[in-house]
């Protein structure tokens, strides 16, 4: 089965009333609605760019709290929720487009190790814009940013979150 995405125009984002915008938009980050529903009110954007960054910016304002829970809200890379099938479709897709659907079992088990290290060191899951590397370099990273400072990680995984929404936001809006 093939999914076909309706592409919007900026126009057409800028004229939606708050509940269409945040049911087109929202979900270009992960199970987070509040931050289209917050950036809603930023319109009219004047570029993709612009929306965009009033996306992030709600994310960047959001209390550390907030951000930390917004993290937590992201899947773990071949993790419990791909194996059980429910990622968002975004999720999938990018997993898929790095070969994390189809890992060997050895590394699955080596994923999982990882996964778990990083989460207990750091409070939330490692996360990297799969689509910006290969299944190697995904590996390279978790195992070098394990061990970094978690402040430090904690900025670098909303630097990925950037990259990731971009390229959702791209994909699902025409310039």
């Amino acid at each position: 089965m093939t999914t076909t995405i309706t592409r919007l125009n900026l126009d057409a984002i800028n004229d939606m009333d708050r509940d269409a915008f945040v049911a087109a938009v929202g979900p270009t980050f992960e199970n987070a609605h509040w931050i289209a529903q917050a950036a809603w009110s930023r319109r009219p954007f004047a570029s993709i760019d612009a929306l965009h960054a009033a996306m992030l910016d709600v994310v960047r304002e959001a209390p550390e709290e907030r951000r930390l829970a917004f993290l937590c809200g992201h899947p773990e890379l071949a993790g419990r929720e791909a194996q059980a099938g429910t990622m968002t479709a975004e999720s999938v897709g990018e997993q898929r487009s790095a070969g994390l659907d189809s890992l060997t079992r050895a590394e699955m088990d080596e994923m999982q190790r990882l996964n778990r290290v990083y989460r207990e060191r750091h409070g939330f899951p490692f996360i990297i814009a799969v689509r910006r590397n290969t299944k190697q370099q995904i590996f390279e990273a978790l195992r070098r940013r394990g061990d970094a400072d978690t402040d430090a990680e904690f900025r670098a995984a909303l630097e990925q979150i950037g990259f990731i929404t971009r390229g959702r936001i791209d994909a699902l809006v025409d310039a």
